[in-house]
């Protein structure tokens, strides 16, 4: 797009969702809410936790969805499909256990939810790929080549080696239509 640069429209680490390895999963989704309250730049709320290292440096993310994950009691069921693995059952029958397992409300329960809340981030937390990446002065074609090639909701923008920010796959989205609508109301 015309003139965009993705330090345009990225969020900076310090506006962003953060926590330092080590922190358990209920601190994280706390640190995520409070996150969210005080963060006006854009419409759109946070979507990943980025976890720190102790020197600060970005080293996993935590998307809601892997924070869902991570309440899942998979232990027990890992260890039990696993070994009905081993007796060739098919795949199609351990979904269906899998799912009867989950439909007795052991993913809700309170003990689940209590071993899962004191979980650490790094147990769970996805390290980034090469493809995430992307410099702060690059165009916004080329951040919209690399979301839509690796199916990423989010870029970490970097400065350097450093990383600087964070750019959303929904403050892209709608730069790129809010742009089109201008486009088709033009003479």
């Amino acid at each position: 797009m015309d003139n965009f640069l993705v330090r345009d429209l990225m969020v900076p680490i310090s506006e962003y969702a953060t926590v330092v390895v080590g922190t358990s999963l209920i601190d994280a989704v706390k640190a995520l809410e409070q996150a969210q309250e005080t963060f006006t730049m854009s419409k759109y709320h946070h979507l990943a936790i980025l976890v720190l290292d102790e020197r600060g440096q970005v080293v996993g993310k935590i998307s809601q969805l892997l924070a869902l994950k991570a309440i899942e009691p998979e232990v027990t069921l890992k260890f039990e499909i696993e070994r009905l693995r081993e007796f060739n059952f098919s795949d199609a029958y351990l979904a269906q256990l899998r799912d009867l397992y989950r439909s007795h409300g052991k993913i809700m329960s309170k003990d689940s939810l209590r071993q899962a809340s004191v979980k650490k981030v790094e147990e769970f937390m996805q390290t980034p790929s090469p493809g995430e990446f992307v410099s702060e002065t690059s165009s916004l074609d080329t951040a919209i080549h690399r979301l839509v090639t690796g199916t990423h909701l989010s870029l970490l923008v970097t400065r350097g080696e450093k990383i600087v920010g964070i750019l959303r796959m929904p403050d892209v989205f709608a730069a790129v239509f809010h742009k089109m609508t201008a486009l088709e109301k033009a003479p």
